[in-house]
């Protein structure tokens, strides 16, 4: 079971763990730009957060498909897996024009709610923001490719596309933004092209790989009314479920560009990204989870269903306490790998970030379990008990802020994330029963 674990967890943290890698070289450029590297690093992360919001709000498409494609596959059933494949490729292309066609109304309305300290740094987001947009479509249809890829229980292709997109992204951001002096625009045009690259791969990859698995089903069957509705039942959920994720994160930048200081903005966004570092590793034995849930319950194996839950809790405490090493001893090693070692910035804000460094040693503890509940909810289906754990573990989470933030400002809006991450996996597992349901519906 280990090695079941670990051969769809391994490739999965390596994908994984190049995107905030892509996300902390970004992070670095953009503090080499010119200017001030505290408004750069700002205005990036602005710009970031707006499409972490488009994006999250998609990831239905992923988990919808990753969980229903796993059952499919436990199941046996080569017709409902090609189903899957072409109604996550339709949905995706769908949500992917509506995106681009609603541009202008979403660029305006996110620069208007979430803009910066200033209109140097508005400009910035701008041109980011109106760059990137065409990166969205095909950003979209990997989300699907790879939902559908971890429900067959192949991590490998996604890990080769993912190594292929970062690097293109990281090297295009050098390319563009230093030595064509694009600025920020230049890294939103490396990660256009590094998308459409991906999905170019993924494809080809696809076909070659699984060809013969793939039954030639009509459109109509793809489109079956039915079929679809089942498919967005489960997504309403989990779109309401990624919405409240979006909201904390979302909030988590907007409060902190609201502090009024550009130092706080920037060193919370330097934190967030160690702690996107453990999360991402996290996630790999969460789709792990996942993809090995749906199949157990799809080949009604409970006994193999229960060793995986178990070993996949286990997996994930071990990479928590991991982590609260690294941070312990090489949080100001990461930071000045991120912050430009030459800018005035350096000392302000390394010496800031100290103050709230205890918050992301301590998150790790607290976030162990909500990454491996999600993957086990998503491949048993169980989108409604994420949904309502959510809802309530994002009322926890304003709720503390705003009681606490008069009294200790910043340190509220960490205290209130790191309660926030605990209570999802805390309220997943008693409102399973403690996983008892999920154990159940293999044995249906």
């Amino acid at each position: 079971m280990n090695r079941q674990i670990l051969r769809i967890a391994i490739p999965n943290i390596i994908s994984n763990i190049t995107v905030p890698l892509m996300g902390i070289v970004s992070t670095a450029i953009a503090g080499r730009v010119g200017g001030s590297s505290v408004t750069a690093i700002g205005a990036l992360q602005i710009g970031v957060t707006i499409f972490n919001f488009i994006y999250w709000n998609c990831s239905f498409i992923r988990m919808g498909t990753s969980g229903l494609t796993a059952q499919a596959f436990g199941a046996g059933d080569s017709r409902q897996q090609s189903l899957m494949l072409w109604r996550a490729v339709a949905v995706a292309l769908g949500v992917g024009v509506l995106a681009l066609l609603l541009q202008y109304p979403i660029g305006e309305l996110s620069v208007a709610a979430m803009g910066g300290a200033s209109v140097e740094q508005d400009t910035m987001i701008r041109d980011y923001f109106y760059t990137r947009i065409w990166a969205v479509p095909a950003g979209i249809m990997l989300f699907g490719l790879n939902g559908w890829l971890t429900g067959m229980q192949n991590a490998v292709v996604p890990m080769i596309v993912a190594i292929t997109v970062n690097l293109i992204h990281i090297a295009g951001s050098y390319l563009f933004s230093i030595v064509g002096s694009m600025g920020l625009a230049g890294i939103a045009l490396a990660s256009v092209v590094a998308q459409w690259t991906g999905v170019g791969v993924m494809a080809v990859i696809i076909f070659w790989r699984f060809r013969r698995r793939i039954v030639r089903v009509p459109w109509r069957e793809v489109l079956d009314m039915e079929q679809m509705k089942r498919f967005f039942r489960i997504n309403v959920d989990i779109i309401v479920r990624t919405f409240c994720i979006v909201a904390v994160y979302t909030f988590f930048t907007i409060a902190s560009a609201h502090m009024g200081d550009e130092t706080i903005l920037a060193v919370n966004t330097l934190l967030l990204q160690l702690f996107t570092l453990f999360s991402y590793m996290n996630d790999g034995f969460a789709y792990a989870a996942e993809a090995l849930t749906g199949r157990f319950i799809g080949a009604r194996d409970g006994v193999s269903l229960r060793r995986c839950i178990r070993l996949c809790i286990v997996w994930c405490g071990v990479v928590s306490i991991v982590f609260v090493g690294v941070y312990v001893g090489w949080w100001r090693d990461i930071l000045a790998m991120i912050v430009n070692p030459d800018s005035g910035d350096i000392a302000v804000l390394t010496e800031v970030a100290g103050r709230y460094i205890g918050w992301i040693i301590a998150i790790p503890v607290a976030a162990s379990m909500p990454f491996i509940m999600d993957g086990i909810m998503v491949g048993a289906t169980r989108s409604r008990i994420m949904r309502d754990s959510m809802l309530l573990s994002t009322l926890g989470y304003f709720a503390i802020f705003y009681a606490l933030r008069p009294l200790v400002g910043n340190d509220a809006l960490w205290c209130a994330f790191t309660i926030y991450m605990l209570l999802r996996g805390v309220l997943q597992y008693f409102m399973s029963h403690r996983l008892h349901d999920i154990y159940r519906a293999a044995n249906e």
